[in-house]
């Protein structure tokens, strides 16, 4: 196994991985008994792994996983399928346990609790509400099992409906609300509990693309007025992005990048990371020279690619992998001035996107690039399919990866 240099995101640390160069780790923060007074996290894991035996095949969903789920953190959870987001989640909410590891809740060992007994709930994609009760019933079931005084079930369940925006609809039945509405009565629910944390498993997926972008801003402003912890499983990056304070990026079991959406976004840790956030361009070539902390990919005397390798380990005539994001480079017809990024290449696709035109660019280097131009209202129209061009960035942009 050949080790790859990651560079490191605070509170986390790059260690070897079991089946690939570098995955995260959490610095965990000191449970109580700990060092240095240190708050506990809302939800802590270590060493966790998760195996399932099918037709005598062991089947790894979780590879062994550190985590630390700071108090009142909104925290999201991304990756494809089958890279064992929600099955990390199912084992912090007590639907599975883990074939090795240990998972703390506010400092208390919760393996072997039932979910009844952990202070967690959990809202998932289908609603699950109760057709023949309206609103109002649907929100006060938890109470009403635990047998709360009527006048505070009407105080709680009030309050609630007027976080998330239903004051006034507790007389309906959910086939009378919309999708969105449902959506907010089963967080409702889930909330007039006062747990210490929510967990949400693709919540939103049922729903169409505006309601859901609408529901990611409400998501958020609720989870800000009710100040506990959220842990949101996704797939989709848009929502993670705009809604998580952390992510962490999993891919085959393990964690390949755990950081503020910027940190994930700007600097992707991994190829896979760089490829599944977003759209980038990745780019290989092999190092002509060195400048500094700087290295320089020459592909002919006009064209350079220069990348910014203070963090690494450079030497002339390597191979460099990098990215760099679409919004971040300019295209134009003339060659650009300066001694920055610059390689020539040939519009293979335009595509009008309304707020933004789309270039899809085959460069001389032997990649092709995709270009975001804004739509401004002074922006005429740069190039058509079949025209030569320019493509330049500031150095700063490229990051290398792997």
């Amino acid at each position: 196994m050949t080790e790859r240099h990651v560079p490191a995101v605070a509170g986390t640390e790059p260690v070897a991985g079991p089946s690939r160069g570098v995955v995260y780790t959490e610095t965990a923060q000191p449970r109580e008994g700990g060092h240095g007074g240190a708050s506990l996290p809302a939800i802590e894991l270590s060493g966790v792994v998760k195996e399932f035996r099918a037709r005598g095949e062991v089947i790894v969903a979780v590879a062994g996983i550190d985590l630390a789920i700071a108090e009142g953190e909104f925290f999201s959870l991304l990756g494809p399928s089958g890279c064992g987001k929600t099955t990390t989640m199912r084992m912090v909410a007590g639907f599975e346990e883990p074939t090795a590891g240990m998972i703390w809740l506010h400092g208390k060992d919760v393996i072997g609790v039932p979910p009844n007994k952990r202070d967690v709930n959990m809202v998932f994609q289908s609603y699950a509400l109760f057709p023949h009760m309206n609103v109002f019933e649907n929100v006060a079931f938890g109470l009403r099992r635990k047998a709360v005084a009527k006048p505070e079930i009407t105080r709680r369940v009030g309050e609630m409906l007027e976080i998330v925006d239903l004051a006034g609809r507790g007389e309906r039945r959910p086939r009378e609300l919309s999708g969105g509405q449902q959506q907010r009565v089963a967080l409702a629910r889930a909330l007039v509990n006062h747990p210490r944390a929510l967990l949400l498993d693709e919540p939103l997926g049922a729903l169409d693309l505006k309601l859901r972008q609408a529901m990611q801003v409400e998501l958020k402003r609720i989870q800000r007025e009710v100040g506990i912890t959220f842990v949101y499983v996704t797939h989709d990056q848009g929502e993670a992005l705009t809604m998580s304070d952390r992510i962490a990026v999993m891919n085959d079991g393990l964690i390949e990048h755990l950081g503020t959406p910027r940190e994930i976004y700007e600097h992707p840790a991994t190829r896979f990371v760089a490829g599944f956030i977003g759209t980038s361009n990745l780019i290989s070539g092999e190092v002509a020279r060195l400048d500094g902390d700087r290295a320089i990919i020459e592909i002919s005397p006009e064209e350079r690619i220069i990348v910014p390798v203070a963090d690494r380990a450079v030497s002339q005539g390597s191979h460099l992998e990098l990215t760099v994001r679409p919004e971040k480079i300019d295209l134009t017809t003339a060659r650009p001035p300066g001694d920055g990024c610059a390689l020539r290449g040939t519009v293979a696709e335009v595509v009008y996107l309304g707020t933004s035109t789309n270039f899809s660019v085959s460069t001389t280097a032997g990649s092709d690039m995709v270009v975001f131009q804004q739509n401004s209202a002074s922006a005429a129209d740069v190039a058509a399919r079949g025209d030569s061009v320019w493509l330049s960035w500031q150095p700063e942009h490229s990051y290398p990866v792997g």
